[in-house]
């Protein structure tokens, strides 16, 4: 089964209570996990840092990145309710870790399974701080090139972290991403180039591109979540309001059902209507008895409960053992 992934992110807003009614939203959603952002703004940016472009058409309330990221920080205190919210709903929390103070704290808390922003590839020491500690890893790939990825894996490879716990998620570091840039092609790469567990983290607007991916094979869906689009925030305009997501959950679970296996056989609903969709062999005219059977007075027609029409060949030729009506089935 897909792993999805609701991914809260930042969306909060700073606010606890629009938290806890995310993490009631993805679970009513049908989501497996419900994830956040664990960071301290002293230890993730400069107080100078520039603000991205989607940041600053998304969110006029903060002067610089580090104030924005200031307002969204959450405290010790509120990872605790969140866990104890998600727990009380029957989700798994998660949190992704942008420092390593944060990674630590993360792991103190019991986290095991960890999930790399695209944005952290290739910080060396954050990606060796969760290598020390975690049983299981989710790294997304935006901005990557594929010897980045490699980079990034052999981190976690050489700590001794087996390859069938690490999952590579392709990933367009854009808010909303473009359909023209997001390249769903690149998970197959990551799959040949790595035969690590695939997946996508979405950022376009809609729900059609992760049930394409899982169609093509994605073990794990990330989309962000948000209360209401037209809120104030870096994320939220690229993220799904609950019924969207709702129904973005039960169209993958619809699609992995009808991906079944590669067997190519009748299923069993289907096989009541092989006789009356498939063709018998039957008099086109009355036929006498030692008549030969041939295309002048033979034809196929429903239902197929007669002699079937995949026959054909062996019956031309043929001597008619009785007289057969116009339109009864042949029989030898």
């Amino acid at each position: 089964m897909t792993i999805i992934i609701a991914e809260v992110g930042v969306n909060h807003n700073g606010d606890m209570a629009i938290a806890k009614k995310l993490i009631n939203c993805a679970s009513s959603a049908g989501a497996n996990i419900v994830k956040f952002q664990t960071f301290t703004a002293s230890n993730l940016a400069l107080k100078d840092a520039p603000k991205a472009q989607y940041q600053i058409s998304s969110d006029n309330s903060t002067s610089s990145h580090y104030e924005l990221l200031k307002n969204l920080e959450l405290s010790e205190k509120d990872h605790l309710h969140l866990i104890k919210h998600c727990q009380s709903v029957g989700m798994e929390f998660l949190s992704t870790a942008f420092d390593t103070d944060s990674v630590r704290f993360l792991h103190s808390l019991g986290q095991r399974l960890f999930k790399i922003p695209s944005g952290e590839i290739t910080n060396v020491p954050l990606l060796r701080e969760i290598a020390s500690c975690a049983n299981e890893v989710i790294i997304s790939t935006g901005m990557c090139t594929l010897d980045e990825v490699s980079f990034a894996l052999r981190i976690f490879l050489d700590q001794g972290l087996p390859l069938d716990r690490i999952t590579v998620l392709h990933c367009t570091t854009e808010y909303p991403a473009p359909m023209v840039d997001v390249n769903l092609n690149a998970m197959h790469s990551i799959k040949e180039a790595f035969n690590v567990n695939i997946g996508y983290s979405d950022h376009t607007m809609g729900i059609e591109v992760p049930i394409a991916a899982v169609a093509m094979g994605a073990n794990v869906i990330e989309k962000h979540i948000t209360l209401d689009r037209s809120m104030l925030g870096p994320d939220h305009s690229a993220s799904l309001e609950c019924n969207e997501f709702k129904n973005m959950v039960l169209a993958i679970r619809n699609i992995e059902l009808a991906l079944g296996s590669y067997s190519k056989a009748p299923s069993e609903s289907e096989i009541k209507n092989i006789s009356i969709a498939r063709k018998s062999i039957v008099a086109k005219v009355s036929i006498k008895k030692g008549d030969i059977f041939t295309d002048k007075n033979l034809t196929t027609k429903r239902p197929g409960d007669g002699l079937p029409a995949v026959m054909w060949d062996s019956i031309l030729g043929t001597k008619a053992v009785r007289d057969f009506a116009e339109d009864e089935k042949i029989i030898i």
